[in-house]
């Protein structure tokens, strides 16, 4: 049996399922939230159930403030779970108050200025023979290469990890999830 859909109801359809699409694509999910590009870093980073440590960590360093602020900041933000394979004691070190200065420095490891998409690291890498060097707000480097599909994040002591969620676009910046922590 062959059914007449009404075009009216087509369009309706297609415009519903684009507007879940589009939404989907302006607020990427990270640790199971929407990021909202109307929203500042830290405003998006609370809600997120895979950046507690790293929430915790911006805290315990007084830089909330700075992350809110206007930037625009690049941030290559460890997960939870890159935390997690630091060595045993290292982020209950890094957290206590004593020890501020050297989480700033860690954290500040993780940003860099401007706001530096998925694409700018891409255009670099092909105009550099391969990588992209980035220079933090700590004053270290971290250089990125091409992996596959995706891109990789080295330090000069040697760490390095992958972007696993790029393009997180927030009102002052942009944050890439990251899978590792960078230690200067």
């Amino acid at each position: 049996m062959n059914r007449i859909i009404p075009t009216a109801l087509i369009a309706a359809a297609i415009a519903v399922g684009g507007a879940s699409f589009a939404g989907a694509a302006t607020n990427p999910m990270v640790g199971g939230a929407a990021m909202y590009a109307n929203k500042t870093i830290v405003e998006n980073a609370v809600n997120s159930k895979d950046h507690t440590t790293l929430v915790a960590a911006v805290k315990a360093a007084g830089l909330v403030d700075t992350l809110s602020g206007p930037g625009p900041f690049t941030v290559f933000a460890p997960t939870n779970a890159a935390f997690a394979k630091l060595p045993a004691g290292t982020v209950d070190t890094l957290l206590k108050p004593e020890n501020k200065a050297m989480l700033t420095s860690v954290l500040t490891y993780h940003v860099v200025p401007g706001t530096i998409t998925a694409a700018d690291i891409a255009a670099k890498i092909k105009a550099n023979m391969g990588k992209a060097t980035y220079t933090t707000v700590q004053g270290g480097t971290l250089t990125f290469m091409k992996s596959g599909k995706g891109y990789t994040i080295a330090d000069a002591k040697g760490h390095s990890g992958k972007i696993t969620i790029a393009n997180v676009m927030q009102s002052n910046g942009v944050i890439h999830v990251i899978d590792a922590v960078m230690l200067p």
